[in-house]
């Protein structure tokens, strides 16, 4: 069981289950300074990131378990578990019911998604999907960083486009034209700086561009 300290916080965030999703997330979590407490159920898994964050060997899909090591303390819990849905549905009804205010849940089809979301996850995520679809863009050439932030809102690093190089942005109509956002611009052996319409862009920057992922897909098309 986890010690006092561990489990009675006003912030802190409750990472079920320690495959790669989980075990990922709350290592940057604790190396981020955010308060974490991890739990699963194998005890392989929590003998292999013992000393790693705090965590715990427990059942999350029994409800008396997570009531002993204080998961109703946490404002924030993420149900890592993805490989068998009927554990995944428990341990986030279970989250429901105690009213956790933030539940976050994994989900590995758009079915399972659907389901969870019924139940009462606030927010559903699909790692390998959403991996999937990053790398599928960066692959393609065009873009050399792409994160969809929520709904197909998305940020992108790019090389400028022919058309934009030598003018300000306030001159090249971005925006306007194409629908998205120029938000910074890193020169060559330059920090990134935030974007202004007197920015002017030349053909070794870097823009960071946001928009609607169709937006940003047209623009970085363009030779």
């Amino acid at each position: 069981m986890p010690d006092k300290k561990a489990t009675e916080k006003d912030a802190g965030v409750l990472v079920i289950g320690l495959g790669r999703f989980g075990s990922s997330l709350a290592k940057t979590l604790e190396r981020l300074g955010q308060d974490v407490l991890a739990v699963e159920r194998d005890a392989d898994l929590v003998a292999q990131y013992s000393g790693q964050f705090p965590l715990v060997e427990a059942d999350a899909s029994n409800p008396t378990a997570l009531d002993q090591l204080g998961a109703k303390d946490f404002p924030v819990a993420v149900v890592g578990v993805g490989t068998s849905l009927e554990a995944s549905v428990l341990i986030t009804g279970n989250l429901v019911d105690m009213g956790t205010p933030q539940i976050w849940a994994k989900a590995v089809s758009a079915e399972h998604g659907r389901i969870l979301q019924r139940i009462g996850a606030h927010h559903v995520v699909f790692p390998e999907a959403d991996a999937g679809n990053r790398v599928a863009h960066l692959v393609s050439g065009k873009l050399l960083d792409y994160i969809e932030v929520e709904d197909g809102f998305t940020i992108v690093k790019m090389r400028p486009p022919k058309e934009t190089q030598g003018f300000t942005l306030a001159q090249s109509k971005i925006r306007e034209r194409y629908g998205v956002t120029v938000m910074g611009v890193k020169s060559p052996g330059e920090d990134f700086v935030y974007a202004t319409p007197e920015t002017r862009i030349a053909q070794n920057d870097l823009l960071v561009v946001s928009g609607h992922a169709e937006l940003l897909e047209r623009f970085a098309a363009r030779p």
